[in-house]
């Protein structure tokens, strides 16, 4: 007998697996949708860009037994993804300002 605990895998049901698959199913068939009903411009970025990280987010978070891990783990997780969303989108910020000035003041007359 030893004194440490023993650990016990934990076995998650079926039934979570099969219902974020079709939730994924669901997902992927309203990308399709997108392109069926030819969106165009940002919306139709938008709405796949959308679509794909609703699924991404349903695959590390359950296949990848993120939910269940500590907050620490989380967080370490998290963060890093903030940090380069908010780094592109100064970057986009920065890349229209940039395209403006060059469209006003180096545009021929």
């Amino acid at each position: 007998m030893s004194s440490q605990p023993e650990r016990v895998a934990k076995q998650h049901s079926i039934g979570l697996y099969l219902k974020v698959w079709v939730l994924l199913f669901f997902l992927s068939t309203l990308s399709y949708l997108v392109d069926y009903y030819h969106l165009q411009g940002g919306l139709r970025w938008t709405l796949i860009l959308f679509f794909m990280l609703l699924k991404a987010g349903l695959i590390v978070i359950v296949f990848m037994h993120v939910k269940w891990e500590r907050l620490a783990v989380k967080v370490m997780l998290i963060l890093p993804l903030l940090a380069i969303v908010i780094f592109i989108g100064m970057m986009a910020i920065e890349a229209d300002y940039t395209f403006v000035n060059r469209l006003l003041f180096l545009a021929s007359p």
